[in-house]
């Protein structure tokens, strides 16, 4: 237990009976006995004491992690519904412009049809931003009782 081996108890043991004799030497060992047994029962009580209010500090500590976790999931509710509702918005894809066009078209009289080179018109493309509800600002109720009273 202490790192004392049994021949150091032993020379423990003859000193105190040297010591102490044989007539005093049972009522100390008795009286050492009751001693080192209200000790152990003292530490024990100490560290079952001390186990609890672990156990209670992290009864409190899941406690806490569970209120937390429920309240991030009512957020999730509550914000979860208006992304589903808004629909998204389709890119609008650009089309590929024209370089040649053709003015007419040839007959056999005429020679070759004429080609007019065209510049391609430029396409801008709407900016997609996405949709939000418009949350209109709540007034709270006038005998709300959460809140601190209003300065008149």
């Amino acid at each position: 237990m202490f790192g004392i081996s049994f021949s150091e108890l032993l020379l423990v043991g003859l000193v105190a009976l040297l010591v102490l004799g044989p007539e005093r030497l049972p009522g100390a060992a008795r009286t050492a006995g009751l001693w080192v047994g209200r000790l152990k029962r003292s530490f024990n009580a100490i560290k079952q004491e001390v186990e609890r209010e672990i156990g209670a500090d992290e009864i409190r500590r899941q406690l806490h992690n569970e209120h937390i976790l429920s309240l991030e999931q009512e957020a999730r509710k509550i914000f979860t519904p208006t992304q589903q509702e808004a629909t998204p918005v389709k890119p609008v894809k650009p089309v590929e412009p024209v370089t040649e066009q053709t003015i007419h078209a040839p007959t056999a009289a005429e020679p070759a049809p004429v080609v007019a080179a065209v510049e391609p018109a430029p396409v801008a493309a709407a900016p997609i931003e996405p949709v939000t509800p418009a949350a209109a600002p709540v007034a709270p109720a006038p005998q709300d009782p959460t809140l601190p009273p209003r300065a008149s």
